[in-house]
């Protein structure tokens, strides 16, 4: 078996396993096990990846091919760059301390959960197109169940508000892909043999603001991102977590992989258009954190901004840029998902997620407090942590770019640091300090041993991707540079 189907077949075998368990504890060693096992073979894969890349300079490597329905050249094909590695090794550690900020739940959720994952990892190792729509759509369908059944608050409406705005974007997307297909020779679904061939431009004109808009969708796109903050308010923490941190980096994986690698000359002449919607989104994003008074709903217009940054970077079209992008979809994925965390934690004692109703933690629960700041610190970019490399290489791309427009944009752009640092200040103060709101939080356990594992685990890679941000730039710039060579020579 292909390293890369590893990543597909344990969820699956965790999936199956679960079906034959009977008690919690049955339950939670399958789920702990097959997470440890996921971890354990994305860090071998990182280690397999470096020594190939060593011996070659093939764009993708661990190259395995399969047909699955020959009439219309679709194949079970996978491989992986620099960018998709690190994703991986993302979504193990998320589904790895999402495991432990889930500790309490049911085997059906579990269930879903695997699945969920399944679809995550099989859309980062694929290169078929047609693969990588199956696997993007296996990833979104459990959502709806997620939210649904184990959700809080209005947990209907948002499930079904989530699943109708992302499956809008799947038929944009679907059509996006069928247009490639068909407009490059209707020959072959490989991405990397696609690259090599050329569409016409004036296919390209339709069919790239269609593919971006599918993928951009799930990656909170204004006007298209309403869905986010309702879906993150109801969903269950670890799937927040798992959602906020892996799967909205699908829509930016997605738009740079596939759009913007494919259609490089309608990449040019229209990214004008999107550079302009998601510099709305990171201002406007921000700005929404800053109103709100619910826990999550600061966090997840929090992460409409910093995805819309992770598009507004892919869209500046440089290696710079695009380097930085993929740094803020791992600084991202991992503090939000420790947010969500911690979030979760706090809701599970208090019974409130406003802020209004809150106060004083830092004496009741000091570990979850402490963590919780750290977290704030990384969101709002301090030296050290890994959302400063990150944000830094995205605006010193994006001002490399000589134009007025550019920099217009960017200076617009990065203001929502400081709009980022009023949201998070004023969280922090209002919920951590100052006196305690309800006498009745001052019985309040802290964290628990497996909720201090999922924060602790988090906050490890936070600091090492700050402190060492060098050896993820490295890998990601390898991957970044066949795109800006292909972008480059038009």
């Amino acid at each position: 078996m292909n390293i890369l189907s590893v990543f597909v077949a344990l969820p699956l075998a965790m999936l199956l396993v679960l079906f034959l368990c009977r008690t919690t504890v049955q339950i939670r060693t399958v789920m702990v096990a097959g997470a440890s096992l996921l971890l354990l073979a994305a860090a071998a894969l990182v280690v397999v990846f470096v020594g190939e890349r060593a011996a070659s300079d093939a764009e993708m490597l661990l190259v395995a091919d399969t047909v699955w329905y020959a009439p219309l050249n679709i194949h079970y094909a996978v491989g992986v760059d620099g960018i998709s590695v690190l994703m991986i090794v993302l979504s193990a550690v998320i589904v790895f301390t999402g495991v432990f900020s889930s500790w309490n739940m049911n085997r059906e959720f579990f269930l879903w959960y695997c699945l969920l994952s399944i679809g995550v990892f099989g859309f980062f190792i694929s290169l078929d197109l047609f693969t990588m729509f199956l696997f993007y759509e296996v990833a979104l369908i459990p959502m709806y169940l997620l939210i649904g059944v184990w959700g809080t608050g209005r947990k209907e409406y948002s499930a079904m508000k989530l699943t109708l705005m992302l499956m809008a974007g799947s038929a944009f997307l679907l059509t996006g892909i069928l247009g490639i297909y068909f407009t490059s020779g209707g020959q072959t679904m490989n991405l990397v043999e696609l690259a090599g061939r050329h569409i016409p431009m004036m296919h390209q004109y339709w069919i790239f603001p269609v593919t971006f808009l599918g993928f951009g969708v799930l990656g909170a796109l204004f006007p298209f991102h309403t869905w986010s903050p309702d879906g993150h308010a109801s969903a269950p923490t670890s799937v927040s977590m798992l959602h906020a941190g892996v799967l909205m980096k699908l829509g930016g994986y997605g738009c740079f992989r596939v759009a913007i690698y494919l259609m490089p000359e309608a990449a040019h002449e229209l990214s004008w258009i999107f550079l302009i919607l998601t510099g709305i989104s990171v201002v406007y994003g921000a700005f929404s954190a800053v109103v709100q008074t619910d826990l999550k709903y600061i966090n997840a217009y929090s992460s409409v901004s910093h995805c819309g940054l992770v598009l507004f970077a892919i869209l500046m079209l440089n290696q710079t840029a695009m380097t930085g992008a993929v740094l803020q979809m791992l600084s991202h994925g991992l503090m939000t998902a420790l947010f969500f965390a911690l979030i979760g934690l706090i809701y599970g004692r208090t019974h409130t997620r406003d802020i209004r109703e809150m106060g004083g933690l830092m004496k009741i629960m000091p570990f979850a407090s402490v963590c919780y700041v750290i977290a704030g610190l990384a969101s709002l970019g301090l030296p050290g942590l890994s959302g400063f490399v990150a944000e830094m290489m995205v605006f010193v791309g994006a001002f490399a770019e000589h134009d007025l427009f550019h920099r217009v944009l960017t200076i617009v752009a990065a203001c929502s640091i400081v709009i980022t640092a009023v949201y998070i200040l004023r969280t922090v103060g209002k919920i951590l300090y100052g006196e305690v709101f309800d006498r009745h939080h001052l019985g309040l356990p802290d964290a628990a041993w497996y909720e201090k594992v999922s924060a602790v685990g988090l906050i490890v890679c936070i600091a090492a991707l700050g402190i060492w941000p060098s050896a993820a730039a490295n890998i990601i710039t390898e991957g970044v540079a066949p795109v800006v060579k292909h972008l480059t020579i038009l």
